[in-house]
Order: C-alpha cells, then structure tokens, then sequence
C-alpha cells in the first residue's frame, strides 16, 4: 500500500483561467490514480488541518521570514492580488498553503513510521520560495520545510533531497545549503528559469550538487547522470530520509520547458531513487501538461509499489 497525502481544498488557491500552475493539475493525477491498474493499493490521507499541526508554524519560521509569511497572509487576507509577474494569490492562498505544508509534514511522518514511499499530492508547489520572498509559482518552500522538520524527528540525523523538477529549485537551495545536515541534488534545464542552479554552486558544507542540463536532452543525458553523479552523491550522503521535490515539467509535452523526457522514465528515476532506501517522501512541483503529469505520477507511483 502506498500513501497519497490529498485534500479538495488545495483545489481552492485560485491561480486564474490562464495560468499554467492550476487546480486541474491536481485533479487530472487523482482521477489517474483511481483510474490506475493498482488503485486499490493507494490509501489516501487528508492532510491534518493547519490548525491542528503541533509543528506547523515552528517549522514554517525556520524557513520563511515572519515579514514574508505577514506579507503573504495579508495579501490572501485583503482578497487577493500578485506576489510577483508569475504568483497570484487569491484569498484563500496563504491557508491552501499553510495546509499544504501540513501535508508535507505528515508525509514525513507517515514515510518515517512505515519506513516506505508516500506521496504528497499537494499544490502550490515550493521550491522556488526563498525564505523572504515566494516566487516562480511557489508560496511556501515544502520540501525545505519537511527536510528541517524531519531533522527534528527521533534517529534523523541526515536528510537528503532530491529535485528533478525542470526548474532549478533556488528557494530549497538557498534554504538548505548552510545545513551540513541536509543535502541538495537538482537536475534541471539551463540555461532556464530563475538562472540559478550552476554547476560550481556547491553550497557551504559540499553539500549541494547542481546538474544544469541543456535544453533538448532526453533520457540518454539524464541516465548517465543519475548512474555517475546522482546516485553516489546521494548513497554516500547516507540520507536517513529522502525527499524527492517530485516535478514533471521535464517531460517533451510540457509546455513550460524544453526537456524531452517521456513519463516511463520518472518510472527510472525512481528506480535510482528506491535503490538508494525505501524512505523516500515524493511531494509535487511542476508539471503543466496534464496527460503527461499525471502519467508520470501513475509511474512514480507504480514503481514504488513492485
């Protein structure tokens, strides 16, 4: 059985008819899965309610500035209005949010007490959220949140987290990189939006490795990749926890991107990932086509049932 932490209310941060980050993105992978082959080896989770998170606002603080988690709520709170060109808000965004790391959390928890894959079925997406500024999409940094959150929990000494979403995951870099606890491994295209991610950008510890891939790459760049690079940065780390930033922008029909992976291969790439432990919390970012998105969860997710 595999767990997918999921609730109708991340339907409600409202992003407007044209924006690419959508409810229905979240929608197309839940009827997939109910649809899939081993539906009944899914049991879904609601994410427990903001308010009743013990952890939630400590663990939110480490990440994210009192100033931008102000900002963010007034502008929910004053009806809505951007946050940058790319991140709209809309009333309900900052507690869509502040409920999606919830989930994240309980991910955590869930992944620790079995001691096998969940999935966090969750929008908006975080990994370009710095800790004084939400951008590209992204209000609050989840996979940061969850890796400093799970270093709290009893026998986590070291968790690693891994990001194959196209974009280059800044705000998780620039959250994470002064932890020794913590590693960062980012494969995405550049050049590319936010321009960060360059090879040479180690973090402060050696604990960050940054793969910029070219444009127009497939499976045959990124296997190679993960074999000599990812894998042993990841394995020698010996991550008590892995979090994969689970995005699917990387795929040919993603409109956002230049990529040209197919939804099997995410099916791979959890193969590298399982080899590494069975302590793996996915938790979605990208991915703006609907049929490929949710056909690269319906792997990810297989993979992990074998």
């Amino acid at each position: 059985m595999l767990p997918v932490i999921y609730s109708d209310e991340f339907l409600d941060h409202k992003t407007g008819k044209y924006h690419p980050e959508k409810p229905e993105r979240l929608s197309a992978i839940a009827n997939a899965l109910k649809a899939a082959t081993f539906a009944d080896q899914i049991t879904w989770h609601l994410p427990t309610p903001a308010s009743e998170q013990p952890s939630l606002m400590s663990s939110l603080v480490k990440a994210h500035s009192p100033a931008y988690i102000k900002k963010l709520w007034q502008i929910a709170s004053s009806g809505g209005g951007p946050l940058d060109g790319d991140t709209p808000v809309s009333p309900r965004s900052y507690d869509v949010a502040l409920l999606a790391v919830s989930g994240w959390l309980d991910g955590v928890e869930v992944v620790l007490g079995s001691a096998n894959p969940a999935f966090v079925l969750a929008r908006p997406p975080g990994h370009h959220a710095e800790s004084d500024a939400g951008m590209g999409f992204c209000l609050f940094s989840n996979a940061a949140i969850a890796a400093l959150f799970a270093l709290e929990q009893s026998g986590i000494n070291r968790v690693a987290i891994l990001d194959w979403d196209v974009h280059h995951g800044n705000g998780t870099q620039s959250i994470v990189e002064t932890y020794p606890q913590i590693a960062y491994c980012s494969l995405h295209q550049y050049p590319s939006y936010p321009g960060t991610g360059r090879a040479t950008e180690r973090g402060f510890h050696n604990n960050i490795l940054n793969l910029p891939i070219p444009p127009g790459s497939d499976i045959t760049v990124y296997q190679p990749l993960f074999e000599n690079k990812v894998v042993p940065f990841l394995a020698n780390f010996q991550p008590d926890l892995l979090i994969v930033s689970a995005g699917y922008d990387a795929n040919a029909e993603d409109p956002l991107a230049s990529i040209n992976l197919q939804p099997e291969d995410y099916a791979l790439f959890t193969d590298y990932c399982l080899g590494i432990t069975r302590k793996i919390l996915f938790g979605l970012e990208g991915g703006y086509d609907f049929d490929s998105l949710s056909q690269s969860v319906v792997a990810t997710i297989e993979r992990c049932l074998l």
